[in-house]
């Protein structure tokens, strides 16, 4: 595999970082997982200014324009023998440093691409769940990016890889549903959604954002709500939405069978619509 390391083109085994790079020692850094359809992105921009506003809070300069990326990212499709439709990460570290939490030295950020293929669980079309023992700190203001810190959902998908499920619902300290570990949850009462909200610890997700986009179109309400695991008792229906599986429909929550609704089957055929419109493409 081909990877792109700070604006070369690298074979995999060349493409490394130091041991004291701070992405490698603290986790100070940031990642983009962006699905390609048939070697193109969706929602790049988007991707790209979620990015920018992590990068702007942790204070870490992004060496590369979106343009300049958005042109490698397509060499790099090219350079590798890559299915069609695959997922690219983008990582960006502080870079090195001193030794400590001080960032001050850190002055030569780096900037990672590299490309992988479809999660295995792409070819679910429905998902087991269970509610993580985890738990993270409601009102945390880096819940919102997507730091390169990721310990709490590590431990909360081993979990779930341990109880045969394919994701797991992260509480906070407050009780509430923050989200699961890859991927914003949604549950449906009647002809109404509903999800949690930033301050409960959910991710602003891009593919979050465009079920925001699609309800409005059916006049759909969605609001955002904290609720409790107890609260997921009998109601009509829930799913999950990730850039690398798109949107994906839940079965069961903690052994607990969920009913399933004609709603999220309207949501997934009109986000397959809107890729196939936006990226002038075919899918089957």
């Amino acid at each position: 595999m081909i990877v792109y390391l700070d604006g070369k083109f690298v074979p995999e085994a060349e493409a490394v970082v130091s041991v004291f790079d701070r992405c490698f020692l603290y986790g100070d850094g940031l990642f983009e997982a962006i699905r390609l359809y048939q070697g193109k992105p969706f929602r790049w921009n988007q991707h790209f200014e979620r990015l920018q506003a992590g990068a702007r809070d942790l204070k870490i300069a992004i060496p590369q324009s979106a343009d300049r990326l958005h042109v490698a990212l397509g060499e790099l499709w090219q350079r590798n023998d890559s299915p069609a439709d695959a997922v690219v990460r983008l990582t960006l570290s502080r870079g090195v440093g001193t030794r400590g939490y001080s960032p001050a030295s850190a002055i030569h950020p780096r900037m990672i691409m590299a490309l992988h293929p479809l999660p295995s669980q792409q070819r679910c079309e429905s998902f087991k769940i269970i509610t993580s023992s985890v738990v993270v700190a409601a009102g945390d203001a880096l819940s919102k990016h997507k730091t390169c810190n990721k310990l709490h959902h590590v431990m909360a998908r081993a979990e779930a890889d341990a109880a045969g499920a394919q994701e797991a619902l992260i509480v906070n300290t407050k009780g509430f549903v923050a989200e699961a570990t890859s991927s914003n949850f949604f549950w449906i009462v009647e002809d109404a959604i509903f999800t949690p909200p930033f301050h409960a610890g959910a991710m602003a997700g891009i593919t979050r954002s465009v079920v925001f986009e699609i309800a409005a179109q059916f006049q759909l309400r969605v609001s955002e709500v904290d609720f409790t695991p107890r609260d997921l008792r009998g109601v009509g229906g829930a799913f999950l939405s990730t850039s690398s599986q798109e949107l994906v429909e839940i079965t069961e929550i903690d052994g607990n069978a969920l009913s399933r609704s004609s709603i999220f089957a309207k949501l997934k055929e009109a986000y397959r619509e809107l890729v196939k419109k936006e990226l002038e493409i075919d899918l089957f």
